[in-house]
């Protein structure tokens, strides 16, 4: 198979899915661009702010994109590239991407409050208080992995790491104040936005040309440290101050890497199609090591086709900041669009690299001690450029920059899944700290608290508990769902397009947690398990019961409303 024509065809049925479904779904629902958004009607100037709408675009796929539809593809390519072309395809189109601007716009409809209180409002209290407990801990475990993953991507060349990560670092620490400058012309001088985007991306481009050449030399517990405080400040300042403008920057690093990858396919096929050819299998079976094409296909591409993640993004930060109802349909639908051809663009670099879409091949192909997905997607699209003719200070700033592109989505879904954190565990206290010197709903004690907890369990091993993410991650998708499906039933709207996904991804998690029980079980069992192995697949287990317990509950309260005649 050709990688340019699955990179074309790709991009042609996701610009047809928004042109028609994208649409389509905007006139069932009810898209209204005369009503007032939360974020005029409260606006705040820290939480609740007008965002212009290429600003929120960019923070929105920001936050959504992390490294997830670059991990997930590459990870389950063994399966062969059909199954998860197609799931890309047809899980962004009619899951993923309903999902994101559903919970937009469930969450504009009700003042910008979080997934959690939509839920209380149309499915119940107890189920209210059920999700966002289970989402603060499962953003804690992000907020651990993710605070992990950056600074490793930031350690010097005397402390373990490389001279790429220092000019990753470098460039972080530039982009900072040049995010804080941008916010303060555009929002407080009225800048003009193309004026201001051309200077931004110039000087970005400059962050990144003095990381090259004056690359940070620091150790991990440093940055450990750099990366907590950094998300403590980040997540109260307001967001026209840093969120807004830095995600909106950082957004041209991801344009650039999905249009440098799309040039460097394009490229090395005209010089050399066998460059760009599948060496991976369409389709290597329903059974793979062990691992069954579902649910491991399903959980494991998930921000390229679906992510629960998502859902309490656009209803955490984006419903506060969309300035008309109208764009809902560009940032929620819109933006998953953009990042399933990533997660497409990453099926591809792993196909062109692997004999059997296994990440021990490519490590074996190219002789490294070391590998990892963004270094398969960084060295295929370097390779690429390297067909074309590219020379080696080319093909090496272009890995660069992909590591550095990375490392700012990263860091953008770190501050902004600890902003998340800090909402979700203001509403679960509101209104119980009468009388009481600490208050538990203020945005400054839950903000610590947050990110306090996150840092404990980072320092402590989340590894432990991370094979679990992936469900767990996937479960948040199911309330998500039923949530919107309630709202679209009390106002008289079709919501039967919400009816399989929500069916289809409570199945695919609840077996997925069950099958992982059952390993655990079986191992622990068997015997011949070391200490730490016992501890961890003991505290999973401990882990996974609830979890199941919960989807059943979220399950069984949701249909109540949905076909029955009980009443939110």
């Amino acid at each position: 198979m050709s990688a340019l024509l699955l990179i074309i065809l790709a991009i042609l049925i996701f610009v047809v899915a928004y042109l028609t479904y994208g649409r389509y779904l905007a006139k069932t629902w009810g898209l209204d661009p005369t009503k007032k958004t939360p974020a005029h009607e409260l606006e705040d100037g820290v939480d609740y702010c007008p965002a212009k709408t290429p600003v929120l675009m960019g923070h929105h796929f920001s936050s959504i994109a992390g490294a997830g539809p670059i991990n997930g593809p590459i990870q389950a390519a063994f399966f062969g590239w059909v199954p998860c072309f197609l799931w890309i395809v047809i899980g962004g189109i009619f899951f993923g991407a309903v999902q994101d601007f559903g919970a937009l716009f469930v969450s504009i409809r009700h003042k910008g409050k979080s997934l959690g209180e939509v839920i209380e409002d149309n499915i119940g209290r107890r189920t209210r208080i059920l999700f966002t407990v289970f989402a603060w801990l499962v953003l804690l475990l992000v907020i651990a992995a993710f605070g992990d993953i950056v600074a490793n991507s930031f350690i010097g060349v005397s402390h373990g790491g490389s001279a790429s990560n220092g000019s990753v670092a470098t460039a972080s620490l530039l982009f900072i104040p040049l995010a804080i400058g941008f916010g303060f012309m555009v929002y407080r001088k009225n800048a003009p936005m193309l004026v201001a985007s051309i200077i931004g991306v110039a000087l970005l481009a400059v962050c990144v040309a003095i990381g090259l050449v004056c690359p940070l030399n620091l150790s991990k517990n440093f940055w450990l440290l750099f990366v907590f405080v950094y998300i403590i400040i980040a997540s109260v300042t307001p967001v026209w101050i840093l969120l807004q403008p830095r995600d909106y920057l950082s957004s041209f690093l991801l344009y650039f890497m999905m249009g440098a990858a799309v040039i460097g396919i394009i490229g090395a096929t005209i010089v050399n199609p066998a460059s760009t050819t599948f060496s991976t299998p369409a389709f290597t079976g329903f059974a793979v090591g062990g691992n069954y094409l579902f649910p491991t296909l399903f959980i494991t591409i998930a921000c390229g086709a679906i992510s629960g993640f998502h859902s309490l993004i656009a209803s955490g930060t984006t419903s506060k900041q969309l300035d008309n109802e109208k764009d809902a349909l560009l940032v929620g639908y819109g933006s998953m669009l953009i990042e399933c051809v990533l997660a497409v663009i990453s099926l591809i670099a792993i196909g062109t690299l692997s004999a059997d879409g296994s990440q021990a091949a490519v490590k074996e192909a190219l002789g490294l001690e070391a590998i990892s997905p963004t270094i398969i997607f960084g060295t295929a699209i370097s390779n690429f450029f390297a067909t074309i003719g590219f020379g080696e200070t080319a093909v090496a700033a272009t890995k660069t920059i992909i590591m550095l592109a990375v490392s700012c989505f990263c860091l953008t879904s770190l501050d902004t899944g600890t902003r998340l954190g800090r909402f979700m565990f203001q509403e679960l206290f509101a209104g119980t700290n009468a009388g009481k010197k600490l208050k538990l709903d203020n945005m400054y004690v839950a903000t610590v608290i947050t990110a306090i907890f996150g840092f404990i369990l980072c320092l402590a091993g989340y590894t432990k508990v991370w094979p679990l993410f992936g469900a767990a991650n996937q479960l948040v998708a199911v309330p998500a769902f039923l949530a919107l499906a309630a709202y679209l039933k009390k106002i008289g709207k079709n919501n039967k397009m919400l009816y399989i996904p929500i069916v289809f991804m409570a199945i695919a998690t609840i077996t997925s947690l069950i099958m992982s029980f059952k390993k655990n079980m079986v191992a622990i069992l068997g015997g011949g398990l070391d200490g730490t192995a016992m501890f961890t697949d003991v505290l999973q287990n401990v882990i996974i019961v609830p979890l199941v317990v919960l989807a059943v509950i979220l399950i069984i309260d949701g249909s109540k409303v949905l076909f029955g005649k009980k009443q939110a």
